[in-house]
């Protein structure tokens, strides 16, 4: 569990990684060193696992975004699902939910048809029984961080 003081580093960490030790300083009250020192416990500990780089997708390519229920045949594993899932470069984000769906699955393609050849190939995975989807229109909000706001 993280103290008010590492989830606002975290917080200024997710917004921008490459900001500086003294700048994250000014905003909590530590000097450089001091949270140099949590970074790396945080780190250590594994709270912070990385640092990585945000990029628009539509930069990319990907212009169509929609979200993939998926209905598994009976007793398929977890594992079962994201092995399937991990060899698509537009599956970004999937993880088993609670409902009728057994997983939720965010992807990327470059148009609407690019979206439909992903949706079937998914859909013929060996352990799919169904697949129900849904394109975003508009995103409305994404939060890359973690930590508290303030």
């Amino acid at each position: 569990m993280l103290n008010d003081l590492d989830e606002r580093i975290v917080h200024a960490l997710a917004e921008d990684a490459r900001r500086s030790y003294a700048d994250i300083g000014q905003l909590v009250g530590l000097s450089a060193p001091a949270v140099k020192r949590r970074v790396d416990r945080l780190r250590a500990t594994g709270a912070i696992t990385g640092f990585t780089v945000r990029v628009d997708p539509s930069a990319l390519g990907w212009e169509t975004e929609g979200f993939v229920e998926i209905y598994c045949r009976h007793n398929t594993s977890p594992e079962t699902i994201r092995r399937g899932l991990e060899r698509y470069q537009e599956v970004v984000a999937a993880s088993t939910v609670t409902g009728d769906a057994d997983a939720i699955v965010q992807v990327f393609a470059s148009d609407m048809r690019h979206f439909e050849r992903v949706l079937e190939r998914i859909a013929g995975e060996p352990f799919v029984e169904r697949t129900k989807s849904v394109l975003v229109l508009s995103p409305l909000l994404r939060r890359f961080s973690s930590g508290s706001p303030t």
